[in-house]
């Protein structure tokens, strides 16, 4: 077996200090030579080891300041799965449709429990986002940041942070691998809104099959539509 190499292992080291010391987002980390001292290891090893960690968002590195703790977002899995897709040049509506797959799985099945969870007033903050995509829509404008804030408000009775952020990462690879296919917005924005109006009449009624059904009808449009400009068809 071979050795577990020095940055690797100094990494690894600092992220055991974060949790063992139980420093929030944010919170300053001891200085380099802090961490020298209490790692074992010499100045280039903790930056190296630093480096990589804020390539992963775990530590913040504020020059002239110091080094803090990062947030942990999702933008590196974002970045990686973004040029995951992007690299498969042969097969980009296959790698497309990865995403899109997993992206279904989780909301068909979380949709089932906003069913029973969600509030009036999130049913009416749904239907008011649905309304300015029929406006806009009617205006020949595109509105892919009202899909998003739908699928946001969609999910918040749910009470789970990680559903938007995982969700979001999603949908940011989806459309940054769109603009660098250069896809054209969305050619029927009528049934889109539909589509999303359909999802809410069914969250109304407290129909869990008939909102999972509309989701499902959802994605069949979004994976229709990424096939179709994978094929340059308009």
């Amino acid at each position: 077996m071979s050795e577990e190499p020095r940055t690797s292992r100094v990494q690894r080291q600092v992220v055991q200090l974060i949790l063992d010391r139980r420093l929030n987002p944010g919170a300053p980390l001891p200085t380099e030579a802090e961490l020298m001292e209490a790692l074992g290891v010499s100045r280039n090893s903790v930056r190296e080891a630093l480096k990589a960690l804020q390539a992963l968002d775990i530590v913040e590195i504020r020059h002239g300041y110091g080094t803090y703790v990062g947030q942990a977002s999702l933008t590196p899995l974002v970045d990686g799965l973004t040029f995951r897709t992007l690299a498969r040049h042969d097969d980009d509506t296959g790698a497309l449709a990865e995403i899109l797959q997993v992206r279904e799985v989780l909301e068909e099945g979380l949709i089932r429990r906003v069913a029973t969870t969600v509030t009036e007033a999130e049913l009416d903050r749904l239907e008011g986002v649905v309304t300015r995509m029929e406006s806009a829509g009617g205006t020949g404008r595109s509105f892919p940041e009202l899909d998003r804030e739908f699928h946001e408000v969609l999910y918040a009775s749910l009470g789970n942070a990680l559903v938007p952020q995982l969700l979001a990462a999603f949908w940011t690879v989806f459309r940054r691998v769109s603009g660098a296919r250069g896809w054209t917005d969305d050619p029927s924005p009528e049934i889109t809104v539909r589509r999303h109006r359909d999802i809410v009449t069914a969250l109304r009624a407290r129909d869990v099959e008939g909102a999972q059904r509309a989701m499902a009808v959802h994605f069949r449009g979004i994976e229709a539509r990424a096939a179709e400009e994978s094929r340059g068809v308009s």
